[in-house]
């Protein structure tokens, strides 16, 4: 289901940014950690790639259409 209005795009892209930021704060505190799991640290990048790209299929969908 595809949210339309965009009151709710808003509030979902701020909770996505919400999320993105602190998947990079936990992605540099385990890379710095002296026994980190790399598997882990893999997963966490892909969620923060597969977000970034949520939040700009949003962010795409916040620009108004214009007729050329």
């Amino acid at each position: 289901m595809q949210v339309q209005d965009p009151a709710e795009l808003n509030q979902r892209l701020a909770e996505l940014k919400v999320e993105h930021r602190d998947l990079d704060a936990a992605i540099e505190h385990l890379a710095a950690a002296i026994t980190r799991d790399e598997l882990q640290l893999t997963r966490l990048k892909k969620r923060k790639l597969l977000l970034k790209d949520a939040i700009a299929r949003i962010e795409s969908r916040l620009i108004p259409d214009l007729d050329a």
